[in-house]
Parts: structure tokens; sequence; C-alpha cells
């Protein structure tokens, strides 16, 4: 599709949405009356572009439309849920129909829910910040400057919720493992180990394919409990680590080794705010004494944070969180002396600020990541106004800096990028 029909197509879709406003409501509550299902969506229009030259990607990194239809239903026994997407991506020129959900949930004891089917799974404490959570994520939207639902990736799977007065339970079964959307060269280019430079769409990353029903399943716990005002939890995982943290020498490709994960969490009022702690054990089982220079070290991870309200529709948040490498001394012994070494310890601080303004219709948000280990960080503002109960702006941007280019935040300079959206919402 060139741009002109682009444009033509949204123009009539827009203006198919104004003429239909009237009618809509009518039609959808019809159709709850026939067939007792709920109705909503939207259709969106979305656009970014590089704010710099980058040689191994396009200038324009974002341009798509968009139709999400969402449709729940009652069954008496339990609700089904549906969430479909329609996505005309003119970076890649795909035309894809995706699922974000489709689920059933029902209640086989009083106290006890059952979720199966794909859902968007999350938990933990941190504020863009995952530690316990280990869901998949889309980190090519994410840096982009889709919308941030888009982060939190779908997983294929069975959530057994039960509550009890000592501890909720939760307990997820993912039958074939769920992999974060990684950066691999496709929308924005990176670091490359291999090469030992900046590369992008001409050097797309091999990774292996985990499929294998048993073998390639993963498991996460949580046990939550309200103690004296605060929440508290803990954690398990066993599968994968969710980005390709390996290398197979003998393949070339890049693989998921295996992960185990042991954390807990706390989150309560303090000074006026709220405040949470939150820590997890990283065990690389593939690498148990760190000296496979092809795999990620185990690590300890630990967050902290605090948020208020700064003034009236103002609020703040502040966290610390680091990443402590075990076994350092055999990392540093055995890996290649050409490749950059990382630190022992990698601190990062983030910083939200958000503005409530015109009845809370004008959304100004300011989100910063900032890492003094690896001297790089993120920028994250966004603006958005919402004209009324169907239409919605929005404008931001994704600014990456960094010292070097093979640090996380770094190694994305050159995707640095601007994007705008409208939204009609129905």
């Amino acid at each position: 599709m060139t741009a002109c029909a682009a444009v033509l197509a949204l123009a009539g879709l827009f203006l198919a949405a104004g003429v239909a406003r009237a009618d809509l409501q009518t039609w959808k509550d019809t159709f709850y009356d026939a067939y007792g299902v709920d109705l909503n969506g939207f259709i969106e229009a979305r656009n970014g572009w590089r704010l710099q030259n980058d040689p191994h990607e396009k200038d324009v990194s974002l341009a798509e439309l968009r139709l999400q239809l969402e449709a729940g239903k009652d069954l008496g026994w339990g609700s089904f849920g549906l969430k479909g997407e329609l996505l005309s991506d003119f970076v890649t020129d795909d035309y894809t129909a995706l699922l974000r959900d489709g689920n059933f949930l029902f209640s086989p004891l009083a106290a006890m829910d059952v979720k199966m089917g794909r859902q968007v799974l999350t938990w933990g404490t941190g504020d863009l910040l995952f530690i316990n959570d280990l869901f998949p994520k889309d980190w090519k939207s994410f840096f982009i400057g889709r919308d941030d639902e888009y982060l939190k990736a779908p997983s294929d799977a069975v959530k057994v919720s039960y509550f009890h007065e000592l501890a909720n339970v939760d307990l997820v079964f993912v039958p074939v493992f769920n992999p974060s959307d990684h950066i691999d060269g496709e929308r924005l280019s990176y670091w490359n180990p291999i090469l030992g430079e900046t590369a992008g769409q001409n050097f797309f990353l091999d990774t292996e394919e985990r499929s294998s029903f048993g073998r390639d399943s993963e498991f996460a716990l949580r046990l939550a409990k309200n103690y004296a005002g605060a929440e508290l939890a803990l954690y398990n995982y066993d599968g994968f680590w969710k980005t390709p943290e390996g290398l197979d020498p003998a393949t070339g490709q890049l693989i998921y080794p295996r992960l185990s994960v042991y954390g807990a969490s706390a989150r309560g009022q303090l000074w006026g705010g709220i405040a949470n702690l939150e820590a997890g054990y990283y065990d690389s089982r593939q690498d148990q004494h760190g000296d496979d220079p092809l795999i990620r070290n185990s690590e300890w991870r630990f967050l902290t944070g605090f948020e208020r309200e700064l003034a009236r529709d103002f609020t703040g948040s502040l966290q610390y969180y680091v990443e402590w490498m075990q076994d350092y001394d055999a990392y540093r012994d055995s890996r290649p002396a050409a490749s950059p070494a990382r630190d022992e310890y990698r601190h990062l601080l983030t910083l939200r600020l958000t503005k409530l303004l015109m009845n809370q219709n004008l959304v100004l948000s300011f989100f910063a990541y900032y890492s003094p280990s690896d001297q790089d960080c993120y920028l994250r503002p966004k603006v958005q106004y919402k004209i009324d109960d169907h239409w919605t702006i929005e404008a931001g941007g994704n600014f990456f800096y960094g010292s070097d280019d093979f640090t996380f935040f770094g190694q994305f300079q050159d995707n640095t990028n601007a994007y705008a959206s409208l939204r009609w919402s129905f």
C-alpha cells in the first residue's frame, strides 16, 4: 500500500467513525441484548520517525493503522474474553491479524479461579522495571513508541488462583515457552557482540526456537498476603531467560538458557506515599559456576521505590535498581579478551513525573532511566489529550544517550525517535 493510499484509507476510517458515532451505542446495545456480548475497541493511526540518521535502519520508525476489537460474555458458569487486532505496518509492509487475549475464566471452587488461554500476565512491584515478573515483554513496541499496553506481551497459559486467609496462591503453567520480543535488528539497531559493532537490518540475529511441550514449559508461582497494611509476596519461576542470553557455538544461534528465579516483595504506605521493595535471585542453571563465557551468569536483582503526590494532580516516583553478577572473577577470566566487560554491579535510577490538567483530560508525563555504572540513560516524555469520550491524541519520544555503544541504553542512540497518534475509541 502506497503512502497516499494509506492516508486515504485512514481518512475514510475516521470519517466513517465520525458519521457512525450517533448510531454506534445503539448498535452495541442491540448486539448485547441479542447475544449478551460486550463489544469495545478502537481505531488508531500512529507514526514515528528517527531524529537522527541511522545507517542500519529506516528513517521512519513507526507507521501503522490498527483496529482493535474486544469482546466479553458472561456465561453464567464463567466468562470468556477476546481481544483481537488487525494491523497494517507500513515500516515492515506487513498486514497482520493478532490475538492479544482469548481465554475462559471459571471457578471450580468458591475460593478458586481458573483462567485458560491467551492472556496478559503480570505481577511484582516495579514501575517499568521487572524482577519477579518473568512474563514476556515486547521491547520493540516499547522503544518505538507504541502504546504502553503493548510492552506486556500475551502468554498462552493456564492461571490458577486460590484465595485463603493464610495467603493467596497464583500458579501459572505455560505449556510451551513464550519468549519476549527482543531487539534483533528488524526495527531497531543494536550492539552485536558477535560482530563487535552496531548492527541492524544488515545482521538479523538468528535465535533458537523452543517449541516442545513439557521440555520447554514454564512454571510461575506467587504467594501473596496482606499483613499490617503491607502487601507481601513470595515468587518462584522455573523456565528460561526471556531474552536470548546464550550462544550455541555449533550453530551460531542465540539460545534461551534455563533459568530459575526465587524472589520476594513488599509494598505499603510510608511518609504519605507508597514504598516498595523487591528482590530476586536469578539462577542461570546452565552456567552454575559463571565460567561459561557464552551464557549469562547467575545474579541477584534488587529494587526499591517510592511514590507520592507532590501537589494536586501531580505525582512523582523514584526507583533504585541493581543487578549483582555472581561469580564475577570466573566471568572476567573466561570472557574473550576483545569483548567489552560488564560491571559486577549495574546500577539504575528511574524518575517518573505525571501532571493532570484540564479536568484530567490532559496528561503530561515524563519517565527517565539513568545508569551511573553504564553512563547511559533513556528518556520517555509524553503528552496525551482526551478530546472527548471517543477521540484521543498523543505525542511523545524515546531518547537514548550513552558514553559507549555496547551498554544497554547506549546501543540504541541511533534509534532516538518521536511519535504521534490519533485514536478513536468505541
